[in-house]
Protein backbone atom coordinates (compact mmCIF):
# COMPACT_ATOMS: atom_id res chain seq x y z
CA UNK A 1 0.00 0.00 0.00
CA UNK A 2 1.58 3.30 -0.84
CA UNK A 3 1.17 5.92 2.17
CA UNK A 4 2.23 9.22 0.25
CA UNK A 5 -1.91 10.51 0.61
CA UNK A 6 -1.49 10.22 4.43
CA UNK A 7 1.59 12.02 5.03
CA UNK A 8 1.97 15.82 5.28
CA UNK A 9 6.49 16.17 4.35
CA UNK A 10 8.32 19.94 5.08
CA UNK A 11 9.74 21.90 3.30
CA UNK A 12 12.79 20.38 4.31
CA UNK A 13 12.15 17.73 1.83
CA UNK A 14 11.46 19.65 -0.89
CA UNK A 15 15.36 20.73 -0.49
CA UNK A 16 17.21 20.59 -4.13
CA UNK A 17 18.46 17.35 -4.09
CA UNK A 18 19.16 16.33 -7.59
CA UNK A 19 18.37 12.40 -8.43
CA UNK A 20 16.85 9.37 -6.59
CA UNK A 21 17.45 9.06 -3.12
CA UNK A 22 16.06 5.91 -1.04
CA UNK A 23 15.43 6.70 3.01
CA UNK A 24 14.97 3.63 5.26
CA UNK A 25 13.72 4.01 8.64
CA UNK A 26 14.39 0.85 10.04
CA UNK A 27 12.49 0.29 13.88
CA UNK A 28 12.26 -2.75 15.68
CA UNK A 29 8.71 -3.56 13.98
CA UNK A 30 8.99 -2.68 10.50
CA UNK A 31 11.12 -1.22 7.59
CA UNK A 32 9.76 2.02 6.19
CA UNK A 33 11.44 3.00 2.73
CA UNK A 34 10.48 6.26 0.78
CA UNK A 35 11.90 6.92 -2.74
CA UNK A 36 12.86 10.63 -3.43
CA UNK A 37 12.88 11.77 -6.74
CA UNK A 38 14.45 14.70 -6.95
CA UNK A 39 13.78 15.83 -3.38
CA UNK A 40 10.19 15.00 -3.87
CA UNK A 41 8.46 11.90 -2.52
CA UNK A 42 7.39 9.39 -5.16
CA UNK A 43 6.92 5.72 -3.46
CA UNK A 44 6.40 4.94 0.20
CA UNK A 45 5.95 1.71 0.89
CA UNK A 46 6.55 -0.52 4.09
CA UNK A 47 8.14 -4.72 4.85
CA UNK A 48 9.21 -6.25 7.84
CA UNK A 49 12.64 -5.15 9.82
CA UNK A 50 15.70 -5.52 8.82
CA UNK A 51 17.37 -4.32 11.82
CA UNK A 52 19.54 -7.40 12.66
CA UNK A 53 19.34 -6.78 16.73
CA UNK A 54 15.38 -7.82 16.41
CA UNK A 55 15.17 -10.47 13.68
CA UNK A 56 17.89 -12.75 11.87
CA UNK A 57 20.23 -11.40 9.60
CA UNK A 58 18.54 -13.93 6.77
CA UNK A 59 15.21 -12.20 7.68
CA UNK A 60 16.24 -8.93 7.58
CA UNK A 61 17.71 -9.28 3.79
CA UNK A 62 14.93 -10.76 2.82
CA UNK A 63 12.77 -8.35 4.67
CA UNK A 64 15.02 -5.34 2.49
CA UNK A 65 14.51 -7.26 -1.02
CA UNK A 66 10.36 -6.82 -0.44
CA UNK A 67 10.96 -3.63 0.32
CA UNK A 68 13.35 -2.94 -2.86
CA UNK A 69 11.07 -4.78 -4.80
CA UNK A 70 8.40 -1.88 -3.94
CA UNK A 71 10.32 1.14 -4.11
CA UNK A 72 13.24 -0.12 -6.33
CA UNK A 73 13.86 -0.14 -9.84
CA UNK A 74 16.07 1.84 -12.40
CA UNK A 75 18.76 4.29 -11.19
CA UNK A 76 19.85 4.73 -7.49
CA UNK A 77 22.44 7.44 -6.53
CA UNK A 78 21.74 6.99 -2.85
CA UNK A 79 20.34 5.21 -0.24
CA UNK A 80 20.24 6.96 3.18
CA UNK A 81 19.25 4.31 6.12
CA UNK A 82 18.76 5.16 9.51
CA UNK A 83 18.37 2.00 12.26
CA UNK A 84 18.02 1.66 15.54
CA UNK A 85 21.31 -0.35 17.16
CA UNK A 86 23.44 1.83 14.48
CA UNK A 87 26.38 1.68 17.74
CA UNK A 88 30.12 1.38 15.28
CA UNK A 89 31.04 1.64 12.34
CA UNK A 90 30.94 -2.13 12.07
CA UNK A 91 27.05 -2.38 12.65
CA UNK A 92 26.55 0.55 10.17
CA UNK A 93 28.81 -1.15 7.86
CA UNK A 94 26.74 -4.86 8.18
CA UNK A 95 23.73 -3.04 7.31
CA UNK A 96 25.25 -1.17 4.17
CA UNK A 97 26.47 -4.68 2.99
CA UNK A 98 22.83 -5.99 3.01
CA UNK A 99 21.30 -2.76 1.28
CA UNK A 100 23.95 -2.97 -1.52
CA UNK A 101 22.88 -5.55 -3.90
CA UNK A 102 19.54 -4.04 -3.87
CA UNK A 103 21.38 -0.42 -5.07
CA UNK A 104 24.28 -1.31 -7.27
CA UNK A 105 26.77 1.70 -7.63
CA UNK A 106 24.79 3.69 -5.29
CA UNK A 107 26.16 5.86 -2.16
CA UNK A 108 25.02 3.92 1.14
CA UNK A 109 24.88 6.22 4.17
CA UNK A 110 23.92 4.20 7.62
CA UNK A 111 23.06 5.86 10.87
CA UNK A 112 21.62 5.90 13.85
CA UNK A 113 17.71 6.39 13.06
CA UNK A 114 17.47 9.36 15.92
CA UNK A 115 19.28 11.71 13.11
CA UNK A 116 16.24 11.10 10.78
CA UNK A 117 13.71 12.03 13.14
CA UNK A 118 16.04 15.80 14.15
CA UNK A 119 16.20 16.04 10.45
CA UNK A 120 12.95 15.31 10.35
CA UNK A 121 11.88 18.14 12.77
CA UNK A 122 13.04 21.03 10.51
CA UNK A 123 16.91 21.08 12.89
CA UNK A 124 20.32 21.11 12.15
CA UNK A 125 21.16 21.26 15.89
CA UNK A 126 19.12 19.91 18.92
CA UNK A 127 18.37 16.57 20.01
CA UNK A 128 15.38 13.72 18.83
CA UNK A 129 14.65 11.77 21.02
CA UNK A 130 13.32 8.18 20.00
CA UNK A 131 9.94 6.56 22.15
CA UNK A 132 8.99 3.86 19.79
CA UNK A 133 9.58 0.08 20.24
CA UNK A 134 13.09 0.95 21.72
CA UNK A 135 14.04 4.60 22.97
CA UNK A 136 17.11 6.70 22.17
CA UNK A 137 18.55 10.24 22.21
CA UNK A 138 21.09 11.65 20.24
CA UNK A 139 22.00 15.51 19.55
CA UNK A 140 24.43 18.01 17.86
CA UNK A 141 25.36 21.31 18.57
CA UNK A 142 26.73 23.94 16.17
CA UNK A 143 30.38 22.85 16.58
CA UNK A 144 29.91 19.45 15.02
CA UNK A 145 29.43 17.34 18.71
CA UNK A 146 27.18 15.14 18.80
CA UNK A 147 26.34 13.27 21.99
CA UNK A 148 23.79 9.93 23.14
CA UNK A 149 21.64 8.96 25.77
CA UNK A 150 20.24 5.40 25.90
CA UNK A 151 19.73 3.51 22.98
CA UNK A 152 21.65 0.53 24.62
CA UNK A 153 18.83 -1.79 23.41
CA UNK A 154 16.46 -3.35 25.66
CA UNK A 155 18.41 -5.75 28.21
CA UNK A 156 20.08 -2.61 29.31
CA UNK A 157 17.76 -0.43 28.98
CA UNK A 158 14.30 1.52 26.30
CA UNK A 159 12.96 3.30 29.43
CA UNK A 160 10.19 4.61 28.29
CA UNK A 161 9.19 2.60 25.42
CA UNK A 162 6.60 0.57 23.92
CA UNK A 163 9.07 -2.38 25.09
CA UNK A 164 9.19 -1.13 28.35
CA UNK A 165 5.74 -0.62 28.87
CA UNK A 166 4.74 -3.71 27.79
CA UNK A 167 7.15 -5.61 30.11
CA UNK A 168 5.87 -3.20 33.50
CA UNK A 169 2.38 -4.52 32.20
CA UNK A 170 3.66 -8.08 32.46
CA UNK A 171 5.37 -7.25 35.49
CA UNK A 172 2.17 -5.36 37.20
CA UNK A 173 0.25 -8.39 36.60
CA UNK A 174 2.88 -11.32 38.31
CA UNK A 175 3.13 -8.52 41.27
CA UNK A 176 -0.94 -8.99 41.71
CA UNK A 177 -0.90 -12.50 41.49
CA UNK A 178 2.26 -13.02 43.91
CA UNK A 179 0.03 -10.48 46.45
CA UNK A 180 -3.08 -12.74 46.04
CA UNK A 181 -5.31 -10.39 44.28
CA UNK A 182 -7.32 -10.92 41.26
CA UNK A 183 -6.41 -9.20 38.00
CA UNK A 184 -7.20 -5.40 37.44
CA UNK A 185 -8.08 -4.12 34.23
CA UNK A 186 -4.80 -4.13 32.77
CA UNK A 187 -3.92 -7.41 33.93
CA UNK A 188 -7.58 -8.96 32.34
CA UNK A 189 -6.50 -6.66 28.97
CA UNK A 190 -2.66 -8.22 28.66
CA UNK A 191 -4.21 -11.82 29.36
CA UNK A 192 -6.94 -11.48 26.56
CA UNK A 193 -4.20 -9.69 24.14
CA UNK A 194 -2.04 -12.50 24.63
CA UNK A 195 -4.16 -15.56 24.86
CA UNK A 196 -3.43 -17.06 28.08
CA UNK A 197 -5.93 -17.26 31.35
CA UNK A 198 -4.01 -16.28 34.47
CA UNK A 199 -1.19 -14.15 35.17
CA UNK A 200 1.36 -17.69 35.97
CA UNK A 201 1.45 -18.67 32.32
CA UNK A 202 2.74 -14.70 31.51
CA UNK A 203 6.57 -16.18 32.99
CA UNK A 204 7.25 -19.21 30.25
CA UNK A 205 5.05 -16.79 27.35
CA UNK A 206 7.70 -13.68 28.44
CA UNK A 207 10.37 -16.07 28.10
CA UNK A 208 9.24 -18.06 25.24
CA UNK A 209 11.15 -17.70 21.81
CA UNK A 210 7.85 -17.57 20.12
CA UNK A 211 7.59 -13.68 21.55
CA UNK A 212 10.09 -11.03 21.72
CA UNK A 213 10.93 -7.54 21.77
CA UNK A 214 8.35 -6.72 19.07
CA UNK A 215 5.58 -8.65 20.60
CA UNK A 216 6.30 -7.00 23.92
CA UNK A 217 5.92 -3.79 22.81
CA UNK A 218 3.22 -3.90 20.98
CA UNK A 219 1.02 -4.68 24.37
CA UNK A 220 2.11 -1.18 25.22
CA UNK A 221 -1.01 -0.16 23.60
CA UNK A 222 -2.72 -1.40 26.68
CA UNK A 223 -1.06 0.81 29.42
CA UNK A 224 -1.98 3.79 27.02
CA UNK A 225 -5.84 2.61 26.48
CA UNK A 226 -6.58 1.76 29.98
CA UNK A 227 -4.34 5.18 31.00
CA UNK A 228 -6.47 6.96 28.75
CA UNK A 229 -10.17 5.78 30.71
CA UNK A 230 -8.46 6.74 33.91
CA UNK A 231 -6.88 3.46 35.21
CA UNK A 232 -4.27 5.15 38.28
CA UNK A 233 -2.01 2.62 37.32
CA UNK A 234 -1.65 2.93 33.78
CA UNK A 235 -1.28 6.60 34.48
CA UNK A 236 1.85 6.48 36.59
CA UNK A 237 3.37 4.26 33.80
CA UNK A 238 2.46 6.75 31.05
CA UNK A 239 4.33 9.07 33.20
CA UNK A 240 7.37 7.73 34.22
CA UNK A 241 7.90 6.80 30.50
CA UNK A 242 7.93 10.61 29.75
CA UNK A 243 10.02 11.42 32.43
CA UNK A 244 12.65 8.71 31.83
CA UNK A 245 12.27 9.76 28.00
CA UNK A 246 13.28 13.25 29.38
CA UNK A 247 15.76 12.07 30.99
CA UNK A 248 17.72 10.92 28.35
CA UNK A 249 16.98 14.20 26.52
CA UNK A 250 18.53 16.20 29.16
CA UNK A 251 21.54 14.03 29.27
CA UNK A 252 22.29 15.10 25.51
CA UNK A 253 21.36 18.35 25.75
CA UNK A 254 23.82 19.20 28.78
CA UNK A 255 26.68 17.38 26.98
CA UNK A 256 26.20 19.58 23.95
CA UNK A 257 25.78 23.04 26.26
CA UNK A 258 22.33 23.62 24.40
CA UNK A 259 18.99 24.85 25.57
CA UNK A 260 16.85 22.93 22.43
CA UNK A 261 15.09 22.22 20.78
CA UNK A 262 14.71 19.39 22.11
CA UNK A 263 12.65 17.32 19.64
CA UNK A 264 10.27 13.94 20.43
CA UNK A 265 9.06 11.53 17.94
CA UNK A 266 8.25 7.69 17.07
CA UNK A 267 5.16 5.49 17.71
CA UNK A 268 4.76 6.59 21.66
CA UNK A 269 6.33 9.81 20.69
CA UNK A 270 3.76 10.99 18.23
CA UNK A 271 1.03 9.54 19.46
CA UNK A 272 0.57 9.67 23.29
CA UNK A 273 -0.73 13.10 24.52
CA UNK A 274 0.11 12.28 28.12
CA UNK A 275 3.51 10.58 27.92
CA UNK A 276 4.38 13.87 25.57
CA UNK A 277 2.90 16.13 28.88
CA UNK A 278 5.15 14.33 31.26
CA UNK A 279 8.26 14.60 28.96
CA UNK A 280 7.79 18.30 28.57
CA UNK A 281 6.95 19.00 32.27
CA UNK A 282 9.98 16.91 33.34
CA UNK A 283 12.11 18.99 30.91
CA UNK A 284 10.59 22.26 32.08
CA UNK A 285 11.52 21.73 35.76
CA UNK A 286 14.62 21.73 34.14
CA UNK A 287 14.52 24.67 32.39
CA UNK A 288 14.95 22.99 29.53
CA UNK A 289 11.54 24.57 26.97
CA UNK A 290 12.26 24.38 23.66
CA UNK A 291 10.24 20.93 23.28
CA UNK A 292 8.79 20.36 20.36
CA UNK A 293 6.77 17.05 19.12
CA UNK A 294 7.48 15.46 15.83
CA UNK A 295 4.86 16.04 13.04
CA UNK A 296 5.95 13.81 10.11
CA UNK A 297 7.60 10.41 9.86
CA UNK A 298 11.59 10.56 10.21
CA UNK A 299 12.27 9.37 6.76
CA UNK A 300 10.81 12.71 5.87
CA UNK A 301 14.27 13.91 7.15
CA UNK A 302 16.62 12.22 4.69
CA UNK A 303 16.50 14.75 1.88
CA UNK A 304 17.66 17.39 4.40
CA UNK A 305 20.26 15.08 5.85
CA UNK A 306 21.64 14.44 2.18
CA UNK A 307 21.57 18.40 1.40
CA UNK A 308 23.74 18.51 4.36
CA UNK A 309 25.97 16.07 3.06
CA UNK A 310 26.50 17.33 -0.67
CA UNK A 311 26.97 20.11 1.08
Amino acid sequence: MNNLDSVQHSQASAEAVSGTVIGLDIGGTKTRGVRFENGTPVRDENAGSSNVQNVSREQAAANLAELFGKIGGGQIDQVYAGSGGIDTDEDAQALADLIAPHAPGARITVVHDSRLLLAAGGANTGVAVIAGTGSAAWGKNDAGEEARAGGWGYLLGDEGSGYWLGREAVRHSLRRMNQGKEPDRLSRALLDSVGVDEPGKLIALFHSPDTGRRYWAQQARLVVEAADAGDETCRALVDQAGRDLADLAEQAVRQLGLDGPVILGSGLGMNVPRLQEAFKAKLAESGITDVRILQQDPVFGVPRLVAEQRL
